[in-house]
């Protein structure tokens, strides 16, 4: 099955949501290490998290054992990542003829933030330093030899990654020219040798998207003209002339997902748009002749964006069509993924499955089976002789009986908008104990969404007996772009209403004890802690802030260069700064100039080097309480970025949230 790895797409990251690496010397540090909490505040916090629990912390947190199992090309090996004693996750290489096992890749200080096969001899991974998003592309032969750093240059980092099957090389879209803009260049994995495929001149329209086929052709490109207007050029295959195809708002989708190969019409591709519908959908298209040949798949209440190409082997025929709605959906479509399907399902009934990975046969697929219950098990599932082998259990300390149920919740706003979202219910709450509420708003805000499946931190939760719930506000992903555009300009205002009458909602249903309620989030998910706190101040009992805004002005001064094409963007997603109205909203819904309205506890937690929420607006926040003698835990880690990747940090941090939900829950 074909798979392509897209790293850190640049238009999610930015509108979806460049410090220096943590140094030795305090004076060198990012931010104001004096304001950071000592141990023994941590400590002290912790220590309040006291009970005969089943759980503990490290039984969620603690990463697997083996884990992104991987198949090679040929068929030959496995691969796979192993942690060691000191908790770092390193890659492995297994000949499943013989059973050797080989390190291939180590990891040191740095995460390996994504890995996978380049050909049958070779692998590559990614790396930033400390959480910093500098993304570099590295290679390595099986045996851990003829280690490359592809993209040796300081202070760049990619939004693609482009494997071209069967031969040495690679196409990444990098910004080490200029460093607000992305060029594509195409890489030989084996030597390190580069060139440079096409030149983006503009910066005030630059080109954002790079469109290549299978052979590594660039057949398209997308121009984001002046930040607000989408151009997608196509290549005329008999001229060489690259041709305006489509010029739209950004706000409306229209891409092209995948070249149909198994057509003799080269011009043949799969698109998802939603120029002329309100969920995106996927269309066969001819861009050659700027036409629908025909909708390949839609859905009447989310939207779709996602297939799964065959390779070489089958003709590059179309598999399935999968989409996140209520649960994820896949829907098989060619003779051969029916079957496999039909298997799976008949084998593992309603659990969520995926397949992760495959050789260019497709004899062996990698399948990972998951729930609301089950965090994950990986299964090989042999196409000859269709029969199912279990390879790992991710998680096998966590038993399926134990966990909680994730239910999916529909309900009106207080101006009749319906809104989705999930709530996790301990088993307290199943028995008719009104329980306490974690309120977890998500990230982004916009084109994100909370998915139904296994999260650890509902769980952790519901071990404490905690409900969680998750609201898909306006604003969120996957309901259609007039339900996305509806939170624009209401981050903080409409956006946190939606918030607030889920949890009426759950209050309504019985399962919540109103007196008992706290909020968290990460990233906007910590800036609506923080509304949450001084919006409805009596609604809550306390709030963790995780990589929170605390100051749309600074937030916006602080996006780093490879953001700033996307400004104008940002000014319609949250509010323009240069219009003194929207400016006058904006301080309104800034927590750091409402800090007087703070009246319940605050944690705050940031990664240090965090290049999309600076480290500046915790400090802001934690500086701005402090001095009117309102006491902040204050958690920074120096070697993290915008969240915490480290096992040890991530369990430092949720056993402190743990105490500091146990302390004010139980005052």
């Amino acid at each position: 099955m074909n798979i392509n790895t897209k790293i850190f797409g640049i238009t999610t990251l930015v509108i979806s949501s460049i410090m220096m690496n943590a140094q030795t010397q305090t004076s060198k540090l990012p931010g104001d290490p004096t304001l950071v909490s000592t141990k023994a505040t941590f400590d002290k916090l912790m220590a309040y998290d006291k009970g005969n629990y089943k759980y503990k912390v490290e039984d969620y947190f603690a990463r697997p054992k083996a884990s992104q199992f991987r198949v090679s090309p040929d068929g030959q090996y496995l691969s796979y990542k192993e942690k060691d004693k000191d908790g770092k996750n390193h890659v492995y290489v297994k000949n499943i003829k013989t059973g050797t096992v080989t390190k291939a890749i180590e990891e040191k200080d740095d995460l390996i933030r994504s890995y996978g096969w380049l050909d049958k001899k070779r692998l590559f991974f990614t790396q930033d330093r400390g959480g910093n998003e500098n993304i570099h592309l590295y290679a390595a032969d099986i045996d851990g030899k003829n280690l490359k750093d592809l993209t040796p240059f300081e202070g760049i980092t990619l939004n693609m990654v482009h494997v071209i099957k069967d031969t040495p090389f690679v196409i990444v879209a990098m910004n080490k020219n200029n460093k607000q803009i992305f060029e594509p260049y195409k890489i030989n994995f084996n030597t390190g040798e580069m060139t440079q495929l096409y030149e983006n001149k503009d910066v005030n329209s630059p080109i954002d998207n790079y469109i290549f086929d299978k052979d590594g052709n660039l057949r398209g490109y997308g121009v984001l003209e002046n930040g607000l207007t989408t151009k997608l050029y196509y290549k005329d295959l008999q001229t060489g002339k690259f041709n305006l195809l489509k010029s739209t708002d950004w706000k409306d989708t229209f891409y092209i997902l995948d070249f149909n190969e198994n057509s003799g019409n080269k011009d043949e591709a799969y698109v998802v748009t939603n120029l002329d519908s309100d969920k995106s959908r996927i269309v066969l298209y001819d861009l050659k002749k700027n036409a629908v040949i025909k909708e390949v798949y839609s859905n009447p209440d989310f939207d779709v964006s996602s297939i799964s190409l065959a390779g070489k082997n089958r003709k590059y025929e179309l598999d399935y069509i999968s989409y996140n709605g209520i649960k994820n959906e896949t829907i098989p479509v060619s003779p051969f993924y029916k079957e496999v399907h039909a298997k799976l399902t008949s084998e593992f009934g309603d659990k969520q499955i995926s397949v992760v990975s495959s050789d260019d046969k497709d004899q062996q697929l990698l399948v990972v089976v998951d729930s609301d219950k089950l965090y994950g098990k990986y299964y090989i599932y042999d196409t000859k002789t269709k029969t199912t082998k279990l390879l790992f259990d991710l998680m096998p300390q966590l038993k399926e009986e134990d966990m909680a149920e994730m239910r999916p919740i529909e309900f009106k706003s207080r101006d009749g908008v319906t809104i989705h979202g999930y709530i996790t219910l301990p088993k307290e709450a199943l028995q008719g104990k009104k329980v306490p509420l974690i309120v977890n708003p998500h990230g982004g805000p916009q084109g994100i969404r909370d998915d139904w499946g296994f999260n650890p931190e509902t769980q952790l939760f519901a071990s404490r007996g905690y409900a969680t719930l998750q609201v898909n506000f306006r604003i969120s992903g996957g309901y259609g772009k007039e339900f996305q555009k509806s939170g624009y300009k209401q981050i903080g205002r409409k956006a946190m209403d939606d918030v607030e009458d889920g949890v009426k909602y759950a209050i309504a249903q019985g399962w919540v004890d109103k007196d008992k309620i706290a909020i968290y989030g990460g990233s906007h998910g910590g800036y609506a802690t923080l509304m949450g706190l001084i919006k409805t101040p009596d609604l809550y009992t306390c709030g963790v802030d995780y990589v929170g805004v605390s100051n749309i002005f600074t937030f916006f001064d602080s996006f780093p260069e490879y953001w700033k094409p996307y400004k104008e963007m940002v000014k319609q997603i949250w509010y323009d700064l240069d219009n003194p109205e929207e400016a006058k909203i904006a301080k309104e819904v800034s927590p750091v100039y409402q800090i007087d309205k703070i009246k319940k506890p605050l944690f705050v937690v940031q990664g240090a080097n965090d290049p999309r929420v600076n480290i500046n607006e915790s400090d802001q926040i934690v500086k701005a309480l402090r001095a009117k003698g309102f006491e902040v835990p204050y958690m920074v880690k120096y070697d993290e970025g915008h969240g915490f990747g480290k096992e040890k940090n991530r369990i430092e941090f949720y056993k402190s949230m743990l105490g500091f939900f146990a302390e004010n829950f139980n005052k």
